[in-house]
């Protein structure tokens, strides 16, 4: 059976629900046409969230992001909608997309957009040289 675009996201279960993790996820090949000139529009999709109890299934994500190769779309228009279709479906802790379109015109543009649940703030980093013995050069 051939696969098909689908604006369908499709979620499973956070296998580690208990604690944050950032899963990251990087799209080179999204596509959607200009409104203006219905010429296309090409970017790389850098996606990372922080899941609560659901995961975005990649199939799925696959044949949603393909759902645009057809579609007019502003860049911040379209940035924005694939953030909330991608909150509404998952509900993350947290979520950034940055849509990094190719040169148009003689400008490359760059789209970022976030989402936080109410609440939720990022555990305070740790850098690794505080830990002492996480530095294979640092004696015992």
């Amino acid at each position: 059976m051939r696969a098909r675009p689908s604006t369908r996201l499709e979620t499973f279960p956070n296998p580690g629900a208990g604690r944050d993790f950032r899963i990251h996820m990087e799209i080179p090949e999204f596509t959607c046409l200009c409104p203006m000139t219905g010429q296309p529009d090409f970017a790389t999709l850098i996606l990372d969230y922080v899941p609560d109890r659901w995961c975005i299934e990649l199939k799925s994500l696959k044949l949603y992001i393909w759902s645009y190769r057809d579609q007019g779309a502003y860049h911040e228009a379209v940035t924005n909608k694939i953030l909330d279709d991608l909150v509404k479906a998952a509900k993350p802790r947290y979520m950034r997309l940055a849509a990094r379109f190719y040169v148009r015109g003689g400008i490359f543009t760059t789209v970022v957009v976030e989402h936080r649940k109410r609440g939720w703030r990022p555990a305070p980093h740790v850098p690794l040289d505080s830990l002492g013995s996480a530095d294979p050069r640092a004696g015992t």
